[in-house]
C-alpha cells in the first residue's frame, strides 16, 4: 500500500475500539496491519450491535467501523502453535498494539522485555481504561465509565442536574488518536536511537487531555465548570438557536462578527449588556432570548444565507445520512468505497487525513475472520529469508 507509512507493519493484538480504532489510523497511513483474533468469535466487536447486515444479518457495523485496511489471522494466544506464531510475527514488526488489562500479556507470555528480547526495534502501542499504574492502576474502563470518571459527562447536557454522555464513543475513539500518534513519535525516534519504546494511554488520559480551556477554568481559575447545554462556556453568542422552522448555530467569536449577527438581527450591538463578550456573557439568557425573538421571522435557510453573505460562522444541524450524502463531505475523502468479501461493494466513513498526491490510494475492507491465515503466512516466510 501506499502512504507514509508503507514500510511498517503493525500487528494488531486489541480489540473492542480503541486498540482497533489506532490500528485502523497506522493502516490508512499505508500500514500492514496484521490483526489478530481469537479463532472462537474473534474480536467482541464482531458480535455488538444491532445494526447486523449482511445476507444471514451475522456482520457488525460496529466492527465495519475500526477495522478496514486490515488482514485478519485467527490465533490461539494460549496455545504453544499460537504463541510460536506471535513470536515470529513480532520479530518482523515494527509495531505491537494492545489494550488487554493490565498484566494479561505478560501471564500469557509476552511482557515488555520479552517482547523486546525478540525485537529490540518494536514500537509497542498500550492502551488501559485507567493508566497501567497509580493507586488504580490496572483497573477495567469502558467509554461510558471512563467519560464519567474523567469529567466529560458533568460537562454535556442541558443542565448541571443531567449530565450526558458524549454520542460518540469519543473516550475510546481519542485513546486510539493519542495512541497512534504517540507510534508515529516513537518511530520517528527510532531512526535516531535503533530502540523501540512502550507509548501508553488510556481512556483517563484521552478524555483528561481534551479538557482545554475547562481544564484551565478549574486549575488556573479556580473555577469547575458544568454543563450549558448548546452554548459556549466562555462566549457569547455562540451556540445553537432556534428560528422559525428549527435550529441553527451561530458562532460570533469576536466584536467584529457579533457586529454583523446584530445588525442582521435588529440588535443594538453596542448596548451596555452586549458591548464586550464579558457582557454579552454576563447578560447571556437574555441575549439567547433577543436573537430568537429576531430569529423566528424567518427560516434556517434564509439566515444560514444571510449569515453566509456577512461572513459570519453558522450552519445547520445535520443527521449522520444528510452529512454523508453532503458533497463537501464526499470532496474530503471522508467516504470511501471497499470491496468486502460478503458484502459487496460498501461505503465506510473515511481517514480524516488527506495527503497531497495520494488521491488514489486504496482501502480494503474490515476482514472476515481469519481471512488473511494464508496469505499472512506466505509473507511472514517470505520475510524469514
Amino acid at each position: 500500500m501506499l502512504g507514509p507509512l508503507g514500510d511498517i507493519v503493525v500487528l494488531d493484538l486489541s480489540r473492542a475500539l480503541a486498540g482497533p480504532h489506532a490500528a485502523q489510523m497506522l493502516g490508512d497511513l499505508g500500514a500492514r496491519v496484521i490483526k489478530v483474533e481469537h479463532p472462537d468469535g474473534g474480536d467482541e466487536s464482531r458480535g455488538w450491535g444491532p445494526p447486523f447486515v449482511g445476507p444471514d444479518h451475522e456482520i457488525s457495523t460496529y466492527f465495519l467501523a475500526a477495522n478496514r485496511n486490515k488482514q485478519s489471522i485467527a490465533v490461539d494466544l494460549k496455545s504453544a502453535g499460537g504463541k510460536q506464531l506471535i513470536e515470529r510475527l513480532v520479530r518482523q514488526s515494527d509495531v505491537l498494539i494492545e489494550n488487554f488489562r493490565t498484566g494479561v500479556l505478560d501471564r500469557l507470555g509476552f511482557s515488555v522485555e520479552r517482547l523486546h528480547e525478540l525485537n529490540p526495534r518494536l514500537v509497542i502501542l498500550s492502551i488501559t481504561g485507567f493508566g497501567h499504574d497509580g493507586p488504580e492502576g490496572g483497573r477495567p474502563g469502558y467509554d461510558q465509565i471512563a467519560q464519567g470518571e474523567a469529567g466529560l459527562m458533568s460537562l454535556t447536557g442541558p443542565s448541571p442536574d443531567e449530565p450526558y454522555r458524549v454520542g460518540a464513543s469519543i473516550a475510546d475513539l481519542l485513546a486510539g488518536i493519542h495512541g497512534a500518534y504517540g507510534v508515529a513519535g516513537a518511530l520517528y525516534e527510532r531512526e535516531r536511537t535503533g530502540k523501540g519504546r512502550v507509548v501508553r494511554t488510556s481512556l483517563l488520559a484521552a478524555i483528561t487531555g481534551v479538557h482545554a480551556y475547562h481544564g484551565t477554568a478549574w486549575t488556573v481559575g479556580g473555577k469547575v465548570p458544568v454543563a450549558g447545554g448548546n452554548h459556549h462556556a466562555s462566549i457569547a453568542p455562540y451556540g445553537a438557536f432556534r428560528c422559525a422552522d428549527g435550529m441553527l448555530q451561530i458562532a460570533a467569536a469576536n466584536d467584529g462578527q457579533w457586529k454583523k449577527v446584530a445588525a442582521l438581527l435588529g440588535i443594538d450591538p453596542g448596548a451596555a449588556k452586549y458591548a464586550t463578550n464579558r457582557d454579552r456573557f454576563a447578560h447571556r439568557d437574555e441575549l439567547i432570548a433577543d436573537m430568537e425573538k429576531a430569529l423566528a421571522a424567518h427560516d434556517r435557510a434564509h439566515w444560514l444565507a444571510r449569515l453566509g453573505e456577512e461572513g459570519v460562522p453558522a450552519g445547520a444541524i445535520r443527521t449522520l445520512d444528510e452529512v454523508y450524502a453532503w458533497d463537501q463531505t464526499r470532496s474530503q475523502g471522508l467516504v470511501v468505497e471497499v470491496e468486502h468479501p460478503v458484502l459487496g461493494t460498501i461505503e465506510l466513513p473515511g481517514p480524516p487525513l488527506r495527503f497531497d498526491g495520494l488521491e488514489g490510494f486504496e482501502h480494503t475492507a474490515p476482514p472476515a475472520l481469519g481471512q488473511d491465515g494464508d496469505a499472512v503466512l506466505a509473507w511472514l516466510e517470505e520475510r524469514e529469508r
